[in-house]
């Protein structure tokens, strides 16, 4: 199945890493033009060489601090100069301070709230923009299955990423009456650096509690951005896709 995306123009944010670094991958099999950001320029450079030389396409890395406005709007400029317009944005950027609330800081509170929720905010009310003057274009924004149903110590994070999907449909819709589609989608335990600190005992539990008794692969979501992406989803706007395994049954 193609999903058409040849030359497309994508900008995956948080792309050198993790999920985001399976996205990039997937996108550039795919021909897309592809950019990624991350806080580090020289990582970020480092991966678009990587995605130009394995898989023959343009690709561009950029620095980007998703908690700064100023940040995110020179991003979106650097694209627009460079591609003239931006087809995909997949809000992708995020961290994690897990901590119990009596000894969250506030610092724990208001970095996580200010890279995962005002981020998708602050990336896409710029890259919207030109997708409105085109009249066309897709937003996926990653939020988790902790944004559906909470997270013991996870406080900021889980409220980050509800506010995520309460932002999806709020932004679905706006932009609907453009031809933009909006959605998200909320991975469960996928294996990646994230969770590969966690115990044997906590693995086991969350194995347990997973009706397909195992982690997914940063690919499983990476799959599910492709057909977001595609005019293969041109009718589904508004909506929380789970990558969880079951977990949120």
């Amino acid at each position: 199945m193609s999903f058409n995306l040849k030359d497309k123009v994508v900008l995956i944010t948080g792309g050198s890493r993790g999920i985001g670094l399976a996205l990039a991958r997937a996108f550039a099999a795919e021909s897309a033009k592809v950019i990624i950001t991350a806080t580090k320029e020289e990582k970020a450079l480092e991966v678009a060489k990587s995605l130009e030389t394995e898989y023959g396409i343009e690709a561009l890395g950029l620095c980007q601090n998703v908690s700064s406005s100023e940040s995110c709007k020179n991003v979106i400029e650097a694209i627009i100069s460079k591609f003239s317009k931006i087809d995909v944005l997949i809000n992708n950027a995020g961290i994690t301070k897990d901590m119990l609330v009596l000894q969250m800081a506030d610092d724990d509170w208001t970095s996580v709230i200010d890279t995962n929720l005002s981020g998708t905010f602050y990336t896409t009310r710029e890259a919207v923009r030109y997708m409105l003057k085109a009249r066309t274009g897709k937003i996926i924004n990653m939020s988790s299955v902790v944004g559906k149903f909470g997270g013991a110590g996870q406080a900021n994070y889980s409220a980050s990423k509800a506010g995520i999907i309460g932002m999806t449909k709020s932004f679905a819709k706006e932009f609907a009456a453009r031809n933009i589609n909006v959605n998200a989608i909320a991975p469960g335990f996928i294996e990646t650096e994230m969770t590969s600190v966690l115990s044997e005992d906590v693995v086991s539990k969350i194995k347990s509690q997973t009706p397909l008794k195992r982690f997914g692969q940063a690919q499983d979501v990476a799959n599910v951005a492709l057909f977001l992406a595609s005019n293969l989803s041109d009718y589904v706007t508004g909506e929380t896709i789970a990558v969880d395994g079951g977990m949120s049954m």
